[in-house]
């Protein structure tokens, strides 16, 4: 089983960026595991700004944090390294996830177990998987404003008492007029959030797709759909609808003239240990195959 699109390994490690979880100072003791383990390679540790005033240390600018790291490192859950995904794109830096608490889909590396996959990875003992991306544009007056989303962009309704339709359109023609509470546009990797509630399928994350799942259509008729990679997908509506991107930001619709939503081009890379295997985590999370 191919369970990694690339072979690719960071050349040369100086400095590693790291980006906590808001508001959580517990965190500190991963962060001193964190440093000293990386010390021993002869590793910088460097924090943004708003993580270190969590975790009461020196902190960085986030942007210079990133220009100067040769990887970054995401301590929290998933919502946190996906946070870090998306701010850090531009930049196209690899981020590793560490979690305390609960397995989670994104993040893999348990904190109890920092230094040990911290030895390993000087020893070239993981791998970089590659997740594509979602770029939305939001079309105003001749002008657009670029996003990235990891996971999904959502369109959902704004007033609860009314119904939403969502046309969408591929080279100016209508594929689909979505009525209901709503549409999500999700990734491979997105498959496991909104989009499963929602009755979407699971998508093995490497895949190259894109997602439409209907959210309680009104026609019982109307089924998720997976699109083809390379193809760009206008959205508009006169209803009054909100866009969310990951659950993290949201904009009103009718403040746009089109919605604009194709693959970013340039994907995240997420570090993982050799041992993750995709589907024990499905089996884990989802409790396939359990009574």
């Amino acid at each position: 089983m191919k369970i990694t699109n690339k072979n690719e390994k960071i050349s040369s490690i100086k400095c590693a960026g790291l980006v906590s979880k808001p508001n959580d100072s517990s965190l500190r003791k991963y962060y001193d595991v964190i440093e000293k383990s990386l010390e021993k390679y002869g590793v910088e540790l460097l924090v943004d700004t708003s993580s270190a005033e969590t975790l009461n240390c020196i902190g960085l600018d986030f942007d210079e944090m990133c220009q100067r790291s040769d990887l970054l490192i995401s301590l929290g859950g998933d919502g946190t390294l996906i946070s870090l995904c998306r701010r850090s794109f531009r930049y196209n830096k690899p981020v590793l996830g560490v979690y305390a608490g609960q397995l989670g889909f994104l993040t893999d590396i348990k904190s109890d177990k920092i230094g040990e996959f911290i030895d390993g990875f000087f020893r070239g003992e993981y791998r970089i998987d590659e997740r594509m991306l979602l770029e939305i544009s939001l079309h105003v007056e001749g002008g657009k404003k670029r996003l990235v989303a990891f996971n999904d962009a959502v369109f959902v309704r704004d007033n609860i008492t009314t119904m939403s339709t969502v046309d969408a359109f591929v080279d100016g023609q209508m594929i689909n007029s979505y009525r209901g509470d709503g549409l999500i546009v999700s990734t491979p990797t997105g498959s496991t959030a909104y989009n499963i509630s929602a009755g979407g399928p699971v998508v093995f994350p490497l895949t190259q797709a894109l997602i439409l799942t209907p959210i309680c259509p009104h026609s019982l008729t109307q089924r998720p759909l997976v699109l083809p990679v390379d193809f760009e997908i206008e959205f508009k509506s006169k209803d009054d609808i909100l866009i969310v991107i990951d659950g993290q930001d949201r904009y009103k619709m009718r403040d746009f003239d089109k919605i604009v939503i194709k693959i970013a081009n340039k994907s995240a890379k997420l570090i993982h240990s050799i041992e993750r295997n995709y589907f024990e985590v499905l089996k884990k999370k989802l409790n396939w195959g359990n009574m």
